[in-house]
């Protein structure tokens, strides 16, 4: 049942976001759901976003502005539209609050048309820049990337941020008006009922295998390392079997299949129910990212039933909650906890149940409930933002 008090009808809602479909990635698919299901309850909503080759299908409620791919990770495109392309576009469908999602090109030029006709302007952060930074040798940004981001996040009524320990760690860093923006996961998608002998057997896992499986890109900032060394460490054992199945692509993926043990399944990309029966059909899921902001896939594996190895950090602290995974901090560490459990089915039993029962309770409706109250009342608010955006001048020093 749609609540009264979110529902959205009449709402101009601007959606500005540097990535978007085709891409896959966790940004893609939360702001995918979130447009559906504004537009379900009411909202005009249009996104502006950078165009990718791979896209072949207009949207007219999409616009998506000439792109090229960013040097240090080809897989993100940037493009430069400019304030005024948006200012034109916007002043004669004026929307009532812009959500900017990024804060490269796009982002940018969302700001500033925002500012030039007086719309209320909020930001969402989904990506830990500066950690990302040092991965792709791009350190010496980390700290004018952190005085960069709390000027352009604390320029708007509002910085959402996917858990508290994100929203405190920004706090400390001098982010203003945050708040949180949780996940839900959809648990008939994502559920045990998926699990498939079939798939296990088309993979060529045994009976008696411990199949490990990690979804999601394939990128070096998602902790592949740690991972592909705790595996070589955990199939070692000598009396239990330990295979890992890769589930995603990315830039990182040549140097996975190298590093990986013998025995390791790559699936490529997966969607739809091949994806639900990937996630079901495995024994272990593991996360090793100390870099992302939330996890989508940690509530699916979850939801999936599938207990959870997570790299020791607060987001999957704070997600995991109590029982329904266990954490990590070493690949060692990794490698001695796959072993456990492989001799424990009892274990990862019990461990399946508290994550599917913790998971149930995430639901969408309830996360689009807060998130939508909030945005109708920051569309109310217009006055007072040019303030906002008076008071944040971006400094390089």
């Amino acid at each position: 049942m749609r609540s009264l008090n979110t529902d959205l009808g009449g709402l101009r809602l601007a959606i500005a976001s540097d990535t978007w479909a085709p891409q896959l990635n966790g940004v893609t698919r939360t702001l995918g759901r979130l447009v559906a299901e504004a537009r379900r309850r009411g909202a005009d909503v249009r996104v502006f976003t950078v165009h990718d080759p791979a896209c072949r299908q207009g949207d007219p409620d999409v616009t998506a502005f000439p792109s090229r791919p960013f040097w240090a990770y080809p897989q993100l495109r940037l493009s430069w539209p400019g304030a005024a392309r948006l200012t034109s576009l916007w002043q004669g469908w004026r929307p009532d609050l812009v959500h900017a999602a990024t804060p490269f090109g796009v982002g940018l030029a969302a700001r500033a048309a925002a500012r030039a006709l007086d719309i209320p302007f909020a930001t969402s952060y989904h990506t830990s820049l500066s950690q990302y930074a040092a991965f792709y040798r791009l350190g010496f940004l980390t700290q004018p990337g952190w005085a960069f981001l709390r000027w352009f996040h604390n320029s708007g009524l509002r910085t959402w941020c996917p858990t508290a320990s994100i929203a405190r760690d920004l706090e400390d860093r001098g982010f203003q008006r945050t708040a949180v923006w949780s996940r839900g996961v959809d648990a008939v998608a994502f559920s045990p009922t998926w699990r498939s002998a079939a798939f296990r057997r088309e993979h060529g896992v045994g009976e008696g295998d411990l199949l490990v499986a990690y979804v999601g890109r394939i990128a070096r900032e998602k902790g592949i390392d740690a991972l592909m060394e705790g595996m070589h460490l955990a199939v070692r054992a000598r009396d239990v079997s330990v295979r890992l199945m890769m589930v995603g692509d990315g830039p990182y993926e040549v140097e996975a299949r190298a590093a990986a043990p013998p025995s390791t399944i790559f699936t490529g990309t997966l969607s739809g129910h091949a994806l639900s029966t990937a996630f079901a059909s495995a024994d272990v899921f593991v996360f090793p990212s100390l870099t992302d902001t939330f996890g989508n896939v940690v509530l699916e594996a979850m939801s999936s039933g599938v207990p959870v190895l997570g790299a020791d950090c607060p987001v999957t602290r704070e997600l995991l909650g109590k029982g329904a995974g266990l954490l990590f901090r070493e690949p060692s560490d990794l490698a001695a906890e796959l072993v456990r459990l492989a001799r424990s089915a009892s274990e990862r039993s019990a461990m399946a149940v508290r994550g599917r029962l913790q998971a149930e309770t995430r639901t969408w409706d309830a996360v689009f409930d807060g998130l939508f109250g909030e945005y109708l009342e920051l569309a109310g608010r217009g006055a007072g933002v040019r303030n906002s955006f008076q008071a944040n001048e971006f400094k390089a020093a």
